[in-house]
């Protein structure tokens, strides 16, 4: 698109971050789908794929803000306390979810029910999290 090469490199990073979004959601459905469905195979396939957008994803986020704080260019103090803030208060879902991630995704794991109750209650938190960093910080980051 020709509006692409109008963005500025933080609304880039928000737009990528944000496609990422949609795809760890998409991914978190067909697992819960095909676990309901009986089909562990299936399910740990996309938890895998999940496990790969998710961390890179994380990782990104954490590469990028460590740079923004870093720069010559810092951002304003508002997006910087909100950037304190969401490392912060993101910091024992992160834990949790890489801890859920290492358990579940190796090969000879198993997917049962304690499996299935932990994933539904990591996506809700995740769901909320995304809902919270797209309307706060990345709305903050856009603007820039």
């Amino acid at each position: 698109m020709l509006s692409d090469l109008f963005q500025s490199k933080n609304q880039k990073m928000v737009s990528k971050w944000k496609a990422e979004h949609v795809k760890m959601v998409e991914l978190a459905h067909k697992v819960i789908g095909e676990y309901a469905k009986g089909n562990h195979r299936a399910a740990k396939k996309y938890l895998k794929d999940f496990s790969k957008i998710g961390v890179d994803h994380i990782v990104s986020e954490d590469i990028e803000f460590f740079k923004m704080i870093r720069s010559d260019q810092r951002p304003d103090i508002r997006t910087e306390k909100m950037i304190d803030e969401f490392k912060v208060s993101f910091g024992d879902t992160k834990q949790t979810l890489m801890k859920f991630l290492a358990k579940y995704t190796p090969n000879d794991a198993q997917l049962d029910d304690e499996f299935f109750d932990a994933f539904n209650a990591i996506v809700t938190v995740l769901g909320e999290r995304i809902e919270f960093e797209e309307s706060n910080l990345y709305f903050r980051l856009s603007l820039s």
